[in-house]
């Protein structure tokens, strides 16, 4: 996929002077040789303020863009939290733990004291550093935090280089996923917001591009069978091209962009099909586009893009599984209750590449009152089994940084309806549902991300600055909401 940073990680070992320098060296060399992945391991131990300068630029000239600050032992408290202040990218600390029962007098490092001043002089300073669950560890251990530590980082990158464009003020009666663009600015995200005109311009303006015959044939290979309106295919190719090249001559100085497009009321109308099918592979090249101007979603969109480096897709939440299809196709079989379960649904703007086989078809909803002939261009089928994250970042209508996150599957049961859609299932959903959806005033879009990633996704979170206590989840049976009748 393309659109997304490469991470180039670098690790410092750090030594408090009154230690010997030689055992945070050699907990370095250790760690490096059990990391699997590119490293840059900084020959300078860093013991003074000095040595942050000299590892700094060392840092840098290898073109490091993500670190590790790691505790070999006890650690200077000043030197070591100024490596994080200094370096230009996200920041991860960590501590060796002890080696062997009989090397407690010389070998003894300390670092797991030393943890809690540097934990301290982070706070003192304002500043942001990635610390592991249990941030200490073996030279393994350690190399698996790093591991870990690559997706938040890459995250973290992105969001810093990344500009959403947008096209068109929300649709009347869709004001759910508005919110306040101050907070992208807080992130460090830029916003382009164009109107549709601009839009229907420029796609006008790719009429006859002499590209158009590669991508439709593209399109055919990616549709086989499915490939049920091959005359809507020059026009969703010309569409295709617009949307690149405007990336391309409008991302300005970021590196990295996602989009958050208009698909009705007038646009049918106007550009003579619905945009679902160019949507869903953009989207598959790493350019996430959101629905219905939904910026926020576009937001989450790339944060699951970078994390889980998979496509994902932007769905609403979107209706119950009817009792009878659950008693004889989800009961008995899966271990779920029938609240725990509902169907994600969008018109078709999930990737061929999520979907257990696929159609192009009209918009059903929307044909209801276009003509069938203009509603052209969504992609339909159910989508694949397996495990997913939902989840979104949002502004609420006052300014403040929101999320959600819960683990869960979708089931491999077919849905027996229209559009890209899937029967999900999530632990304590109903719950999930009214004490933190509902009850905090998130919009009816989700993202969908294709595997477990919550616990990257709440690091990610936590390090662009969403409170803790924002970020919701979906609790266990005993565990109550605050909103939660205690006595229901």
């Amino acid at each position: 996929m393309k659109n997304m940073p490469e991470v180039k990680l670098g690790i410092v070992a750090v030594s408090r002077d009154c230690f010997p320098v030689s055992l945070s060296e050699s907990r370095r060399k250790a760690v490096a040789a059990a990391y699997k992945g590119e490293l840059y391991e900084c020959p300078t131990v860093v013991e003074s303020e000095l040595d942050m300068k000299k590892a700094l630029k060392e840092l840098r000239e290898a073109g490091c863009n993500a670190l590790v600050v790691y505790l070999g032992n006890f650690g200077p408290e000043s030197s070591e939290t100024l490596l994080v202040k200094y370096f230009h990218g996200p920041c991860m600390v960590v501590a060796a733990a002890e080696e062997a029962g009989d090397n407690l007098i010389q070998g003894r490092g300390d670092a797991y004291c030393g943890m809690l001043n540097a934990s301290y002089n982070l706070q003192l300073r304002n500043l942001k550093a990635y610390i592991p669950e249990y941030p200490v560890g073996t030279a393994t251990e350690v190399a698996g935090m790093m591991k870990e530590f690559v997706p938040i980082a890459k995250a973290v990158i992105g969001i810093k280089n990344l500009k959403i464009i947008s096209f068109g003020p929300r649709p009347q009666d869709f004001m759910a996923c508005n919110a306040p663009i101050k907070q992208l600015f807080n992130l460090g995200v830029e916003i382009e917001e164009n109107s549709e005109l601009d839009l229907f311009e420029a796609y006008n303006n790719h009429a006859g591009d002499e590209r158009i015959a590669a991508v439709v044939a593209d399109m055919e290979k990616e549709l086989g069978t499915g490939n049920q309106k091959p005359e809507i295919l020059p026009k969703l190719a010309q569409y295709e091209l617009t949307l690149l090249d405007w990336v391309e001559k409008h991302k300005g100085s970021r590196d990295y962009v996602a989009i958050a497009g208009k698909c009705w009321p007038a646009f049918q109308t106007q550009f003579g099909f619905v945009p679902c099918y160019v949507n869903s592979r953009l989207t598959a090249m790493g350019i996430p586009v959101s629905c219905e101007v939904d910026i926020y979603g576009a937001l989450s969109e790339y944060i699951g893009t970078l994390v889980s480096n998979d496509a994902v897709t932007l769905l609403d939440i979107n209706n119950t599984v009817p009792a009878d299809m659950y008693e004889s196709e989800i009961k008995n079989k899966y271990s779920y209750t029938l609240q725990d379960t509902f169907m994600g649904f969008h018109c078709g703007n999930t990737t061929a590449g999520k979907l257990t086989s696929c159609s192009m078809k009209y918009q059903l909803i929307m044909a209801r009152t276009l003509p069938e002939e203009v509603t052209q261009g969504t992609l339909e089928g159910n989508i694949i089994p397996g495990d997913i994250t939902f989840y979104r970042l949002q502004s609420t209508s006052d300014g403040k940084l929101r999320a959600y996150i819960a683990n869960g599957e979708i089931l491999p049961v077919a849905a027996r309806s229209f559009g890209g859609i899937g029967i999900f299932a999530i632990r304590e959903m109903g719950r999930f549902y009214r004490h933190e959806l509902i009850e905090k005033g998130y919009p009816h879009h989700g993202a969908v991300a294709f595997g477990h990633v919550g616990k990257a996704l709440y690091e990610v979170f936590k390090y662009i600055g969403v409170t803790p206590s924002e970020i919701g989840y979906n609790h266990p049976k005993n565990d109550r909401y605050p909103t939660e009748n205690p006595f229901a």
